[in-house]
């Protein structure tokens, strides 16, 4: 597995991370033999960047990420992520960058985490409330502490960033990234190279649309959280399959799954990429991590663009953007 520079303060992680998210809530039901399995499949494979969030579950896949990678510490980056406030029962009650629970969520993490340091913390979401220094403030008191190696934010704008970055320098900005959501690629991509942080895209394969996999609604299980989003309904969902089919068409002509092709693409967009795609099972996982032995040809990537799926896919990526900081 290679490596990549995250950020300019000193993060280096494997090209491709493995996101945890699915293992606990969201993508159908839970399989926590298997879910521990995939991870230490992953550590096998090289991959050692692992991403998860207080949110999930709520609360229990910190703990399985926890249990996975206990005695294996030192092996691993450990990424998770605070400010979407869930209840005990699941409901979810705001976003929250106060200082105050700033401080709370950290503990809570590294308890649940059973670590003594998070590796890479982000806010999840940005309270339009707080002012992004004032919650920035208190995640540098973690680094100061000893509580956390390296900030980062998720789904910030490039001006929220610049000012971020201005309190505390911020390694590595999450947001979704694929070949049907591009947008960073037009003002946020140029701010972070110019700060030196680097990028994290989620939902790297379109929330699995692109994996060829699903291909129609039954495909999903009745509990997937992914049958409410704008993109998986109705004709947009038929529609997104219809050009999910052309990625595969060019990733057979290739000879390897779409996933892989899809991830190969992500990775040839910079070397301050590092896509998390995730999984809960080991076979999508070794077609993920393949990805970082993939160099795609100058035709290749020309193929992929002219495909402009970005342009063409149907529907939002969430049914309410408003908590979205553009």
């Amino acid at each position: 597995m290679h490596k990549r520079k995250l950020g300019s303060q000193g993060l280096v992680v494997s090209a491709v991370g493995l996101g945890c998210m699915g293992m606990s809530e969201f993508y159908g039901d839970r399989d926590d033999d298997e879910s521990i399995a995939t991870i230490h499949r992953a550590l096998e494979l090289g991959v050692d960047f692992f991403d998860t969030a207080d949110m999930y579950g709520p609360f229990i896949n910190e703990e399985l990420v926890g249990r996975a990678l206990k005695g294996r510490r030192d092996q691993v980056i450990i990424a998770t992520k605070f400010a979407n406030v869930r209840g005990e029962d699941g409901s979810f009650r705001g976003i929250n960058g106060s200082p105050e629970y700033v401080r709370q969520a950290l503990d809570a993490s590294l308890k649940r985490l059973g670590v003594d340091h998070i590796d890479l913390y982000y806010q999840h979401r940005i309270d339009k409330n707080v002012p992004v220094e004032e919650t920035v403030g208190a995640m540098a008191e973690g680094v100061r502490a000893g509580k956390v190696r390296y900030l980062g934010l998720s789904e910030a704008s490039a001006a929220t960033v610049r000012r971020a970055h201005a309190v505390h320098p911020i390694t590595a900005l999450q947001s979704e990234y694929s070949l049907y959501t591009r947008g960073p690629e037009h003002e946020t991509f140029p701010t972070l190279r110019e700060l030196g942080v680097g990028f994290v895209p989620y939902s790297p394969l379109g929330r699995g649309l692109l994996t060829g996999a699903i291909r129609q609604p039954k495909d999903l299980a009745p509990t997937d959280r992914r049958q409410i989003f704008p993109r998986f309904k109705g004709e947009n969902f038929e529609r997104n399959v219809t050009l999910a089919a052309r990625v595969a068409d060019l990733a057979q002509a290739r000879g390897i799954a779409p996933a892989t092709l899809s991830l190969a693409w992500v990775l040839a967009q910079g070397e301050d990429l590092v896509p998390i795609p995730g999984t809960k099972r080991r076979t999508y996982l070794e077609q993920n991590a393949a990805a970082a032995d993939v160099t795609l040809t100058p035709a290749e990537l020309a193929s992929i663009d002219a495909l402009r799926l970005h342009e063409a896919v149907a529907g939002e990526r969430y049914g309410d953007m408003s908590t979205i900081d553009r």
